[in-house]
């Protein structure tokens, strides 16, 4: 896959905090989109960092993470950024200007070897330029080579080098007697002259830097071998006099002219709803565009934004738009995979939705491939593995199926593992807390809910080992009413769950989630935690109580 290609491919992206289940769907999903539909290529993302269950299942498999994204509102990437080539600094005023006229442009970049932006020069730079173009000097101003001339006059050098060399001195038209050119030349001097010997030999004998003859006149074989003894530069053009005068000073190079400072710049990862504001507030038509190394890329106008390509997305393992990734309701929604209940996410059009009542999205998937005939390898094989035992809580949840169950099996067939080391390894590793902040650890496995006017947080960790999960239950505590007032939620719960025993202890912060946890478990509650024996399903055993105990609250 291209670059251009990888900038516009299907992104396939689970929840914010990802699972395992999430970031193992999303891979998996895109491979098997990639097979089916290697037209529309899809890459996988995640919307968060990842937790140790996943790193460790990545790790085991040399799988690497899936590129991060937080946030998928359109970007400058996501234009069709006019690919404009940077032009040198040396390059001359009249290049500039055809340059321009001829790619319907009025803004150039000007850059250095390396592609970094050194400054820009419009079309008003160039006019103003020659409008102001009554300085003799300004060839030697602005430090003007001689191949700038050459090309400028389709010229050709009759005497001398000009390999490296730069004016030193005037601009004369040598148009009046041979006195009067003695009289206007200084050494170093370009005198443009015509046909006329005398005027070509005063000229020399003055010590021009430089000869011009105009009109492809002819010159002396004696004029010449006096200017190479004098060391003058002799060259020849098919221009005019009058055209060559005209012409000349916009040998000047466009450094010289250039805006070098405070110059209006995107990347591309600019939002277009900024860059867009930016571009209303001044007179400027095109804007340069750097890449992420600061390197130029091409530019932009305000007609560009109206080709915006917004990103394309696959949701894999939610479908609520308070568990998705930042900036989701200005992005295109194509498909989504889950198996959680219907949220809240809209879409502007008909989108393909598979939504199972099994314990993983990986099972979904997996059903998938058999469904395609597509043959799953070593390494897929075992990432979907991974969800299912993670999600299904290595079947011991309630949300657990005996399609779960069936394509578990396979998978680890196919991978080359055994099933229950192999999910011993991967709950151990996941239940590590060492080096965790409490705000890592809280954001490991958290989702937002709605019901009603309450807005609700449910985090979950699963624990193979009673240490692991009696270290995060003292870690997170002290953290829930941080988490509460930041988040401007109503309640907080926090499950850590004994795989093993398949029991929960349920922490929570909140006015009122003590008693409604009491009447939605009838259970006593003390301190702010409860014991849930049996219960190790967010999505089957907690999330639906809770909000039923809401619902019969309001009424």
């Amino acid at each position: 896959m291209n670059s251009q290609e990888n900038l516009r491919a299907i992104k396939v992206i689970g929840h914010r905090n990802p699972d395992t289940d999430s970031i193992c769907s999303a891979i998996a999903y895109s491979r098997l989109k990639n097979i089916l539909d290697p037209e529309h290529p899809c890459k996988p993302c995640r919307a968060g960092l990842l937790n140790r269950e996943t790193e460790f299942v990545l790790d085991y498999f040399q799988v690497p993470a899936p590129q991060l994204y937080t946030d998928v509102s359109p970007q400058i990437r996501d234009v069709d950024i006019r690919s404009m080539e940077g032009v040198d600094g040396e390059t001359s005023l009249r290049r500039a200007w055809m340059i321009m006229r001829d790619q319907q442009i009025d803004t150039l970049c000007i850059v250095d070897h390396e592609q970094r932006l050194k400054g820009v020069i419009t079309v008003k730079d160039v006019a103003t330029a020659n409008m102001d173009g009554l300085d003799t000097a300004i060839l030697e101003k602005a430090e003007t080579s001689y191949q700038n001339i050459l090309d400028i006059l389709e010229g050709t050098v009759l005497v001398g080098s000009i390999e490296g060399k730069q004016v030193k001195g005037r601009i004369i038209i040598g148009s009046g007697s041979a006195e009067q050119i003695e009289k206007s030349i200084s050494p170093g001097d370009i005198v443009i002259v015509a046909n006329r010997s005398e005027s070509q030999l005063a000229a020399i004998e003055m010590g021009a830097g430089c000869v011009v003859v105009c009109a492809d006149s002819k010159v002396s074989r004696t004029i010449r071998m006096l200017a190479e003894e004098q060391g003058c530069m002799m060259i020849s053009t098919p221009k005019s006099t009058y055209v060559a005068g005209q012409m000349i000073s916009q040998a000047a190079p466009i450094r010289h002219y250039m805006t070098e400072n405070d110059l209006l710049t995107f990347n591309l990862n600019s939002p277009v709803e900024a860059a867009t504001k930016v571009m209303t507030s001044v007179r400027y038509r095109y804007f340069p565009v750097l890449d992420d190394d600061g390197r130029y890329v091409g530019v932009v106008s305000r007609r560009n934004m109206m080709g915006l390509h917004k990103k394309q997305l696959i949701l894999v393992d939610h479908n609520e738009k308070n568990q998705a990734v930042e900036g989701i309701e200005q992005a295109e929604v194509l498909e989504i995979i889950d198996h959680h209940r219907i949220g809240s996410i809209e879409t502007d059009g008909p989108v393909y939705f598979r939504n199972v009542p099994v314990g993983c999205t990986s099972t979904i998937i997996y059903q998938m491939y058999e469904e395609n005939g597509v043959e799953i390898d070593r390494t897929t094989a075992g990432l979907m593995l991974s969800a299912i035992l993670s999600d299904t809580l290595m079947f011991r949840s309630p949300t657990c199926t005996t399609a779960d169950e069936r394509a578990a099996w396979r998978l680890a067939e196919l991978a080359g593992v055994e099933l229950e080391a192999y999910a011993d390894a991967m709950f151990e590793h996941g239940g590590d807390v060492s080096g965790k902040t409490a705000e890592e650890l809280f954001n490991t496995d958290y989702k937002i809910f709605d019901s009603g006017a309450i807005r609700f947080g449910i985090g979950q960790g699963s624990y193979m080992v009673e240490r692991n999960r009696k270290a995060s239950e003292a870690l997170i505590a002290p953290y829930l009413p941080v988490a509460l007032e930041k988040q401007g939620l109503d309640y907080i719960f926090y499950m850590f769950t004994d795989v093993r025993g398949s029991s929960t202890e349920l922490l929570m912060a909140g006015k009122g989630a003590e008693s409604l946890i009491s009447r939605a478990f009838q259970v006593e509650v003390q301190d702010g935690l409860a014991v849930l024996p049996g219960v190790v399903s967010r999505k089957i055993q907690l999330l639906p109580r809770i909000i039923n105990a809401i619902r019969e609250e309001e009424q």
